[in-house]
């Protein structure tokens, strides 16, 4: 756990110094002893820098948790955040703002607004998916048949949201299809806020049922043999993957692998199926893997940015295609 913790850190400051315009780790210190400043270097650190690495750090951790919650409750390795439709909702909401608007020339209007007007309308596309699902779970009491019908009503929406971009103007397909690419650097100093204070509640709604998720483990008619109310804890672990997935993907964009393989990976260093080790240990190997994406993707010394998606992808999928091969069996771990 130190050694992750550790890594952490240091991803987290190379983040900061490494990009376009490399600073030197004399300057880094310099800046940071500065109260204030008007220099290039110093706008670059605190306006452009810090934000971006601070979300990346709420987003690792964020989905990363989020991955790991979704595989204990559905025991399902392959779930992951966005199994219950959290970014199928989000990216209806993006698209119904980003390409209906342009299609009526109403975007360039809201220019100010035209972040927060996504932002809003991705936590109310997801938030609305989500209730659809808490609706049907009151009468539906498998597990699985939930995982079903998430799963159907995420490729339901997934088709509108195509038929929208069949029928969109190409700049506003274009927009949309940058936001889809995942970007961690338009985050605002107001809504980092924001970001981080849904992050902390699901963090902390996950933690107060690290015990419930330990008996999850055994199945739902064990955990209800000990006094596990079901529909109780489903409610508090889906709003919990709401505010930590749909949060990311309202201010962020949709970001793969990160929730899906990071708790795999922080099985198989721990040992242990243990949530109250388990959760620390993916917040932080969370918060790293997608700090040295970042890092990737920004490749320092050049003026080039690629997709978060992209490198996180192409960072993750040979980890975890190691990581079978090295163990033959994943289900060994989970």
């Amino acid at each position: 756990m130190l050694i992750i913790i550790f890594m952490a850190i240091i991803l987290f400051i190379a983040d900061l110094v490494l990009g376009s315009v490399i600073i030197s780790l004399k300057d880094f210190w310099e800046i940071l002893q500065t109260q204030g400043g008007e220099t290039y270097l110093h706008k670059i650190l605190f306006n452009f820098r810090i934000p971006r690495a601070l979300t990346a750090v709420a987003a690792g951790m964020a989905l990363s948790v989020s991955g790991l919650i979704m595989q204990t409750v559905f025991r399902n390795p392959l779930a992951g955040p966005f199994v219950l439709g959290i970014s199928s909702g989000a990216s209806l909401g993006v698209a119904l703002i980003i390409i209906g608007f342009q299609a009526f020339g109403w975007f360039s209007a809201f220019t100010v607004l035209s972040n927060w007007a996504i932002v809003i309308a991705a936590l109310l596309g997801s938030g609305l998916l989500l209730l659809m699902l808490l609706i049907v779970s009151t009468r539906v009491k498998d597990i699985m048949t939930i995982l079903i019908l998430g799963i159907l009503f995420s490729s339901s929406v997934s088709a509108l949201v195509s038929i929208l971009q069949y029928f969109s103007p190409e700049g506003a397909l274009k927009s949309y299809v940058i936001w889809t690419m995942g970007n961690l650097g338009n985050v605002t100093g107001d809504q980092l806020f924001i970001l981080w204070l849904a992050i902390g509640i699901g963090i902390f709604i996950t933690l107060f049922n690290g015990k419930r998720l330990n008996i999850m483990l055994l199945g739902e008619q064990y955990a209800q043999t000990t006094g596990v109310n079901i529909f109780q804890f489903r409610l508090l672990i889906f709003i919990a993957t709401s505010l930590l997935a749909g949060s990311v993907t309202a201010f962020c964009g949709p970001i793969g692998f990160i929730g899906i393989a990071v708790p795999h990976i922080a099985r198989l260093i721990f040992k242990t199926t243990n949530h109250f080790i388990l959760v620390p240990g993916t917040l932080f190997l969370g918060a790293a893997i997608l700090l040295l994406s970042d890092i990737v993707a920004h490749l320092p010394g050049s003026d080039r940015i690629l997709p978060i998606n992209s490198i996180t992808a192409l960072l993750g999928i040979p980890i975890v295609i190691w990581i079978i091969f090295k163990n033959r069996n994943l289900s060994q771990v989970f």
